[in-house]
């Protein structure tokens, strides 16, 4: 799940079709168009931005095959500590229900051009990449790789249809509890340890995709792809420092407390910018800086884009003032 601002999105209201647990704290919803007429189509990886019943707007990953026109798919895992998006739709919208959602968009595209694929999938962050993989299966072509990593069997989404030989159609589809025990953890190491012509493909919670990154530094940039799928990214940490942003050489120079990002900084004094996940996942409001020292906290930029580029609605500066070219 990511934010998504409720302005400039054209919503249309759809029909819950189904709404029934998919695992532990995992619900599933179908939503159809109230005609039955056909739905704008997706390519996998694609999104789709929910108003929830608190009023705010959710990204939910569709995980349906994208050849599907009639219906949409999503899964939603119960966040007790979020900000009640995740809550309010398991508890109040039942089969018969109606959500205002946003056409598809995809920052998590899957490049077809790659002969094969390396999946991993953390938690609800095989969401996306089940879309990858129906797709896949459908077009039957491309090989393909998942490790699908989970705390435990009750709480793992599609488990059945996953683990069921069948589906891996000849492909290896690994799954993985580790009970909450780091030394049950799945050594991902021989996976990545010599480069081949694969994508990687990774989605998950934050420690997992910084292991995935740490783990694949020796590979090609562009055959390395990650979607974040929690707020770990913005969560202040404990040793923030308050810091400037100038935007030029000789703008005014704003102050940028803790638990405040640059882009709601920016924003308080009047500069509209463009932004969709907010988590430092879908290279939006990327921006180009002058001077300053960054702590890079995306998920997107690779080590050579950051020496000139940063993500504004996460990442912060070291020490002293970052001069933004805006």
């Amino acid at each position: 799940m990511l934010d998504a601002p409720a302005a400039d999105l054209e919503l249309m209201t759809l029909h819950v079709a189904r709404s029934e647990p998919a695992a532990d704290g995992i619900q599933l919803f179908e939503l159809r168009h109230p005609d039955g007429a056909e739905l704008p189509p997706f390519t996998p990886g694609s999104h789709l931005a929910v108003r929830v019943p608190t009023g705010a707007m959710r990204n939910y990953s569709l995980c349906n095959d994208p050849h599907e026109r009639d219906r949409y798919v999503i899964a939603v895992k119960r966040e007790e500590r979020g900000r009640g998006g995740s809550v309010g739709l398991i508890n109040n919208i039942a089969a018969g229900a109606t959500l205002e959602v946003s056409a598809p968009r995809n920052m998590f595209e899957l490049d077809t051009r790659a002969p094969e694929y390396i999946f991993v999938a953390g938690g609800i962050g095989i969401t996306p990449i089940l879309a990858m993989i129906r797709y896949l299966r459908a077009e039957g072509s491309k090989p393909f790789r998942l490790f699908y990593l989970t705390r435990a069997a009750p709480g793992t989404a599609f488990l059945s249809e996953l683990a069921n030989p069948a589906f891996a159609g000849g492909n290896s589809i690994v799954i993985h509890h580790d009970e909450g025990d780091p030394e049950k953890a799945y050594d991902l190491w021989p996976i990545f340890e010599n480069p081949t012509r694969a994508h990687i493909y990774c989605c998950g919670p934050r420690p997992l995709m910084d292991a995935v990154r740490d783990m694949t530094g020796h590979w090609p940039d562009k055959a390395v792809h990650f979607e974040d799928f929690g707020s770990d990214l913005v969560r202040p940490r404990a040793d923030d420092q308050p810091f400037a942003v100038k935007i030029g050489p000789d703008g005014e120079e704003l102050e940028v407390p803790v638990g405040i990002t640059i882009l709601e900084v920016l924003r308080a004094h009047g500069r509209k910018l463009p932004s969709s996940c907010e988590s430092g996942t879908c290279g939006t409001c990327r921006t180009r800086y002058l001077s300053g020292e960054v702590d890079h906290r995306d998920m997107v930029l690779t080590p050579t884009e950051q020496k000139s580029a940063l993500m504004i609605c996460v990442s912060r500066a070291k020490t002293g003032t970052l001069v933004l070219d805006l």
